[in-house]
């Protein structure tokens, strides 16, 4: 009995962790040999005891051995794998050189780490921090900053040093000394900080990334990066990433390059998302994606991520606003689209939303009030409202009944995934399930049940969970798919920053 009771206290910590970085970056270890930078990752089961014991495994990573890499001249940096949802290696900060933990993470541009002078943040006692008096190198800054993220957020202020990565040291590198760590998320993270691989656009303060300064300062050869996930949780290898080429011994194939379209996020155009063999619909005129290795899922738009969802057979809470908007306003919801009126004014018309204008951020003096009177209530009842309008409108495209649409509608509603976004599923139905398709460059790259579905814990303990999450990113830079690790993972990735586009590849 105290045997299930551990293993269930350890199933329930695996799944606080992934939801929590759900949404985060991921980690890097420093490994190289021929000015090849890779960063493993391995994976590594929780460990109950203790953090600090969680610590010294972590720090009891091998060097990973060193891989013909063909004509490339690039860096090798192998990673560490936990839990699938958190992929990360070492770096050094400083002269001598002081250690961290980072996760590599494509979706954010910053390098931060804990700092010594960060006194009533918990995640700072329990990870080492950056102590500027005791490097040479150091140059003060001092300017104030703050950075949020999916899991959680930091704030410090600005430092300058030299940061290794692999062989590669980067001379004179902006960095966040991180004073306040606002999440549990970063109590109980693996990693020590995060190294953004980002566009310069998206980068707090507009400090330089780590990655310009290597391009900037000649230390690769190619302008080009390149991920490898390993899925395989029993395998010691995590994975890896090169700076400055590609490794032709983890993929398969040719790459399909597409340009990247925003320089925000590695940021591109995506096609029609395919259910088995028939068409969603949803993004044949084209939706706009990233390749994020910072997100553990696979995210999207909470109205399309639920249909997916229904379809593959997985689960979520019911949402009483859902249900309450489609049965009290489901008709006037298809009236208004039947009589032509624009989707974006229905909720609005229905008074379930605000005028679009104060949803923009062009507002009168009237909405800017009426805004600031708006409870979180009647926020749940606008996005339940922008929901339905989305899922009658796909439907009535079908030809189908007003009941018909109404029906599945409510049917949705009860299917919604949790608050952190998660749905679970039937484990043993796994095999029945239908494979989840993206068509990126007119190719189409698959997912089987086996690759989108995150089992949790062991026996009669397991847990199956979607790897499709709901999470809707505001306009201007949504609506957005994140392509996480969960896709990121099957495919090999390519990040050209030379010829700004990106190419996937099946991983080998």
């Amino acid at each position: 009995m105290i045997f299930k009771y551990r293993e269930f206290i350890k199933m329930m910590l695996k799944l606080l962790i992934l939801f929590m970085f759900a949404l985060t970056s991921s980690l890097v270890i420093s490994d190289s040999s021929n000015g090849l930078l890779r960063i493993g990752l391995k994976k590594r089961q929780l460990d109950l005891n203790s953090h600090i014991a969680a610590r010294i495994s972590r720090a009891k990573v091998t060097k990973a051995h060193q891989k013909q890499l063909g004509d490339s001249d690039g860096d090798i940096v192998a990673l560490k794998n936990f839990l699938d949802a958190q992929y990360y290696g070492e770096i050094s900060i400083g002269t001598p050189p002081q250690t961290f933990t980072v996760i590599f993470d494509t979706g954010s541009s910053n390098l931060w780490v804990p700092s010594s002078k960060c006194y009533f943040s918990i995640a700072c006692y329990l990870h080492p921090n950056y102590k500027s008096s005791q490097s040479c190198t150091y140059k003060k800054n001092g300017t104030h900053c703050a950075i949020k993220y999916g899991s959680g957020s930091i704030s410090g202020f600005f430092s300058e040093d030299d940061v290794k990565v692999g062989d590669l040291v980067v001379k004179d590198q902006s960095f966040i000394e991180a004073t306040q760590e606002g999440s549990l998320a970063f109590i109980l993270a693996q990693f020590d900080g995060i190294l953004g691989l980002g566009f310069q656009e998206i980068s707090v303060g507009n400090a330089v990334p780590v990655w310009y300064n290597m391009v900037a300062q000649g230390l690769v050869s190619e302008e080009v990066f390149s991920f490898w996930l390993n899925r395989d949780a029993e395998d010691e290898d995590g994975g890896e990433i090169v700076f400055g080429g590609v490794d032709p011994n983890h993929y398969r194939g040719c790459h399909t390059y597409v340009p990247i379209t925003e320089k925000l996020y590695w940021q591109f155009e995506m096609g029609d998302i395919l259910i088995g063999n028939h068409s969603t619909g949803f993004c044949k005129g084209g939706c706009s994606a990233i390749a994020d290795s910072g997100t553990s899922l696979l995210a999207g738009p909470t109205a399309i991520v639920t249909e997916i969802n229904d379809a593959i057979g997985a689960n979520g809470i019911v949402s009483t606003e859902c249900k309450d908007v489609a049965s009290q306003h489901g008709d006037m919801i298809w009236e208004l689209l039947v009589t032509g009126i624009q989707p974006n004014q229905v909720c609005p018309s229905a008074k379930l939303c605000l005028a679009s204008g104060a949803r923009t951020g062009i507002e009168t003096v009237v909405e800017k009030e009426n805004r600031k009177k708006q409870t979180a209530g009647d926020d749940a009842r606008c996005a339940a409202c922008e929901l339905a309008v989305a899922w009658i409108r796909k439907e009535h495209t079908l030809n189908q009944t007003k009941e018909q649409v109404l029906s599945y509608v409510n049917h949705l509603c009860e299917n919604l995934s949790s608050p952190m976004g998660i749905s679970i599923i039937n484990c043993e139905k796994i095999s029945s399930m239908p494979d989840v398709s993206f068509t990126i460059g007119d190719k189409s790259f698959v997912l089987t049940p086996e690759q989108y579905i995150l089992k949790i814990g062991e026996g009669s303990l397991t847990i199956c969970l979607s790897g499709f999450m709901g999470f809707d990113l505001p306009p201007p830079r949504g609506p957005l798919w994140i392509l996480g690790d969960v896709f990121m993972g099957v495919y090999h990735t390519v990040f050209d920053y030379g010829n700004l586009k990106i190419g996937f590849a099946e991983a080998a």
